[in-house]
């Protein structure tokens, strides 16, 4: 059994993850951090890590790229493993990620779903075999609510295309700026809001007279609950280190 505390209990995904633990018997939810406090389950939510009237196998995060420095700070103190599921995150604080998990089980990754890590695979193989006679094109699409764009997902698929090309291209992300022809070396940035869309990303490669595009819809936010709650079960008890979706699978 792995008991779980969830950061950003309150928000969407907390309740999300919430309501996928109480249907599973490999692990329960017994503590919340969230500023806003109201309970409505059977654990208690407070305001900060350090509040918590226990400690937890593993904290899944998913509030706010500001709660971040208070809640690594616990993890660190405590021993406490993390599964960190929220996006937005600065390169500062990816740096501040990666040093944590050089002394606790950090598990990171820009995105919870599965089909999702499968695309990516999926995209570094399109590019190794199409290579540099087709250009790359990453479109994503998100409810109204979404604050960060791009997605921290496009940008990690972008980042898996650039690895094949040996991190010789670069992401452009406003095109109607630019009066000039589209160069090879390019990645193009898509972000689009609207609705109540969870989650859409189309990886295009356009070549001459033909296009290939792998695409991926989430058509709710459990997808990204249940991965998280894996993620967490499968952090439990490891050693020191930066965990991913592929070492998951």
């Amino acid at each position: 059994m792995t008991d779980i505390a969830i950061c950003g209990a309150n928000g969407k995904m907390g309740k999300t993850v919430y309501n996928c633990v109480k249907e599973r018997e490999d692990c329960k939810v017994v503590a919340g951090i969230d500023l806003f406090t109201e309970q409505y389950a059977d654990f208690p939510i407070v305001d900060s890590p350090e509040k918590m009237p226990v400690k937890p196998d593993v904290i899944i995060d998913f509030s706010n790229p500001a709660s971040l420095e208070n809640l690594l700070n616990y993890c660190l103190s405590t021993g406490t493993p993390v599964v960190i599921a929220s996006t937005g995150y600065s390169d500062e604080q990816i740096m501040k990620i990666k040093s944590a998990a050089e002394q606790i089980p950090v598990f990171f990754t820009f995105n919870m779903s599965l089909g999702i890590n499968l695309l990516v695979q999926l995209a570094k193989k399109a590019a190794s075999v199409l290579g540099d006679r087709f250009d790359v094109e990453i479109v994503e699409k998100h409810h109204n609510q979404k604050i960060d764009a791009p997605s921290g997902t496009a940008i990690m698929l972008a980042n898996a295309v650039n690895e094949v090309f040996d991190n010789s291209k670069h992401c452009v992300y406003d095109r109607h700026s630019r009066r000039q022809k589209r160069d090879r070396s390019e990645i193009g940035m898509h972000a689009i809001r609207g609705g109540t869309i969870v989650g859409e990303h189309d990886v295009i490669f356009a070549g001459h007279d033909e296009v290939i595009t792998l695409s991926h819809s989430a058509m709710s936010k459990t997808v990204f609950a249940e991965g998280s709650i894996n993620a967490g079960i499968f952090l439990k008890d490891r050693p020191a280190g930066l965990y991913d979706m592929q070492m998951l699978i």
